[in-house]
């Protein structure tokens, strides 16, 4: 039984990476590369090369990221690794298909400003599957993991960072234009991603002071199936005690407790604050 768990569950994280992946390689391939851009990628980076090397995008792809897919095997763990192997090697494999299917494909926009529009959308979708299947699709994802990791700087960020020398790379190459729309599409890049990923994990501390203390103890273990914390708190004016229920809930959940609130107790007394980081410190 266990067995057939484990076949399942690999299954799906095959089949959820191996999508993510196509998604990120016709980014690549059909915005990235028609705009001759440079942006927050080693593929960006394969894409100037591709100048001086004479081989295929797909080819200089798979060799970047083998020195960089190394040293996040050691840096970010064995699951990190084990992923981004698949996925590192399934990029250029994708980019390959495309190659041959749509050979000299040109811009679907016939505009270099909207391929690199497009590109950071298309390409934030998977960049954010993979992160928060704690994988990359390898090259500078793979550096963008490590400043996560050991600078605790947040991936959008870490990715404009690293993204930023290779946007810098087409002055090598192109024109002041395309120079310019790398620069300014890497950084837009990182914010897009940014807002992928940290919407998709944000939580809310929620903290109530409410006449039905007892009924909405029930209702956040019960209906939203979450914890809480009590506190006795004393009221400067008055001096009188009551408790506060602070919980930490999703968006989704966030949502049913407010409509439960302005339901049950309008005039309860409630403060929201945003969490972005939550760590359990274990008694020693």
């Amino acid at each position: 039984m266990n067995l057939k768990t484990d076949y399942k569950s690999i299954i799906k994280e095959t089949s959820i990476l191996t999508v993510a992946v196509a998604i990120i390689a016709a980014a690549v391939y059909f915005f990235l590369v028609p705009s001759h851009a440079s942006v927050s990628s080693i593929s960006g980076l394969g894409i100037v090369l591709s100048n001086f090397i004479p081989l295929p995008l797909s080819a200089i792809t798979m060799i970047l990221n083998v020195v960089l897919l190394i040293i996040g095997f050691f840096t970010c763990g064995r699951e990190f690794g084990v992923k981004t192997v698949y996925t590192s090697v399934m990029l250029p494999l994708f980019l390959g298909v495309f190659e041959r299917i749509f050979p000299d494909f040109g811009s679907m926009t016939n505009s270099q400003e909207l391929d690199v529009l497009c590109y950071i959308l298309v390409v934030s979708v998977g960049l954010s599957i993979l992160f928060n299947r704690n994988a990359s699709s390898g090259g500078l994802d793979i550096v963008a993991k490590i400043m996560n990791k050991y600078l605790h700087m947040d991936l959008g960020k870490a990715m404009s960072l690293s993204g930023m020398c290779v946007a810098l790379s087409a002055a090598l190459v192109y024109d002041k234009k395309t120079v310019v729309l790398s620069v300014l599409g890497t950084y837009f890049n990182g914010l897009v991603l940014d807002h992928f990923i940290f919407d998709h994990n944000i939580k809310r501390r929620v903290c109530i002071i409410t006449k039905k203390e007892e009924e909405l103890r029930q209702f956040i273990i019960h209906d939203l199936h979450s914890g809480a914390t009590i506190y006795e708190s004393i009221g400067a004016y008055n001096m009188e005690k009551r408790n506060e229920i602070i919980t930490i809930v999703d968006k989704g959940e966030y949502q049913k407790l407010m409509n439960y609130m302005n339901r049950e107790d309008p005039k309860a007394f409630i403060t929201v604050y945003t969490v972005s980081d939550m760590r359990y410190q274990p008694k020693r």
